[in-house]
């Protein structure tokens, strides 16, 4: 068994200082309350059906690049977390809580591959966020992961990012982006407009170029378009992996009530998958919608709308051989994988497959809010990958295209880790530098 295989605790001070304030009394009635209140009738469905034959194993990339360590196979972090507050009947310790957080966090990317894995269907990604709303209703999250939660509750964002900072970086990108196209506006706050665009806070924080490429594709196509110039921009939702459900409530009615507000006819989602979950999976059905109050989009569905209506045109295409990964969330969430082919092809003929793919694509490790967990919880992913970095080699692509943030986040690391020569893309990237731009100046 290799190094990385032996589990150990890492050091966090939002879990090791957090348990020194539980009783045993709180811990008890807080279980109870998530088993008994919130999750009874779905949680004992699985409880009851689950036969511990643990085909899932296979299906986790942590217990495959972990050596086969049945500590991360999924039905053992349900072992021992989840079924092991049952069983006690809420009556465990505070170092169990301690374990069962980094399990639930930092082992565990949500990515629901093992359901497809399982004979009966048993759902080990909802299982675990049990396990990490009962760890959030006692305080005993991830240092990092809370920072952004706390950023969501202060902000309507997760990155801090201040009202005027986000009018700042729209008028700096539209001017950055007039010098190429003169007559391209990032309208703010237009009523009526056919489209509100959303995206998350590290764009506006670390990556705003995306802004400016988006931007152009909007401009190229002739699309009616807004960005909100006041809070309800972001779309994303660290507070839904945290385990703050009632946090993820309040983003997602923001979302929502702003697209209202501006009386758009629906909402287009930038290369995001988490945030798409939580609108079309987790927020709004806390929130009781039986249908989405304003349509919603995710980018890989605009893109091809937009190839399809011909609004934009192939300029030149990429002669590198490339291969797609294909988002938990937006494949196995939502099946987008053959459209994400369709707008990948369209600029990138030489196209070669990962194995497996599609919905029993391997996941990033970054999602379901581990990336967020930060720097003490880094490697434990990035060993916990390793059969990711096998599944890249193996394609002998140049470039991967992911159409996803955390996916990039996660995919970056693992190409600088295991020295893989790829460079990585957002199907945005691929667009903006290989359509016909008839707006933009010679």
């Amino acid at each position: 068994m290799s190094e990385a295989a032996t589990a150990k605790r890492i050091a966090d001070p939002g879990l090791d200082q957090s348990i020194e304030k539980l009783t045993p009394d709180r811990i008890e009635a807080t279980i109870l309350r998530v088993i008994n209140q919130e999750n009874s009738a779905r949680l004992k469905t699985f409880v009851d059906t689950c036969v511990h034959c643990a085909l899932c194993s296979e299906a986790c990339h942590y217990f495959m690049s972990y050596d086969r360590n049945p500590r991360y196979a999924p039905v053992g972090k349900v072992k021992n977390t989840l079924w092991e507050m049952i069983r006690c009947k809420g009556k465990v310790s505070k170092e169990f809580i301690r374990d069962a957080a980094q399990i639930a966090y930092t082992e565990c990317n949500l990515c629901k591959r093992c359901v497809h894995f399982c004979p009966f269907g048993i759902d080990t990604a909802y299982l675990m966020t049990i396990v990490r709303r009962i760890c959030h209703l006692l305080g005993v999250t991830p240092q990092y992961l809370q920072d952004t939660s706390h950023s969501h509750s202060a902000t309507f964002n997760q990155m801090w990012v201040k009202d005027d900072e986000w009018m700042d970086t729209l008028q700096w990108q539209e001017e950055e982006a007039r010098d190429e196209f003169p007559g391209l506006r990032i309208p703010l706050d237009k009523e009526g407009a056919d489209i509100m665009y959303s995206v998350i806070a590290p764009e506006p924080k670390f990556r705003a170029q995306l802004i400016y490429q988006a931007a152009a594709i909007f401009h190229e196509a002739g699309s009616d378009w807004t960005m909100p110039a006041s809070p309800g921009w972001d779309n994303s939702d660290m507070a839904m992996f945290s385990g703050d459900a009632e946090m993820m409530g309040r983003l997602k009615r923001k979302h929502f009530d702003t697209a209202r507000r501006l009386r758009v006819k629906k909402i287009v989602m930038g290369e995001c998958g988490h945030a798409y979950r939580s609108v079309y999976d987790m927020g709004n059905r806390w929130l009781g919608y039986k249908e989405m109050p304003i349509p919603i989009i995710h980018a890989i569905q605009f893109y091809c709308e937009l190839l399809r209506a011909g609004k934009i045109k192939v300029g030149s295409k990429i002669k590198e051989l490339c291969t797609f990964h294909d988002p938990c969330n937006t494949v196995r969430g939502m099946g987008l994988h053959e459209m994400g082919r369709e707008v990948a092809r369209a600029f990138c003929p030489n196209m070669v497959e990962m194995h497996p793919n599609r919905e029993h694509n391997y996941c990033c490790c970054a999602g379901g809010g581990v990336i967020n967990c930060g720097p003490p919880h880094k490697m434990t992913r990035v060993h916990g990958n390793s059969i990711k970095a096998e599944q890249l080699k193996a394609t002998g692509a140049k470039i991967v295209i992911a159409p996803c943030h955390n996916c990039h986040g996660g995919l970056e690391d693992i190409i600088h880790h295991y020295k893989l020569d790829m460079k990585l893309m957002f199907l945005g990237d691929i667009i903006f530098e290989h359509m016909q731009k008839p707006g933009a100046v010679e």
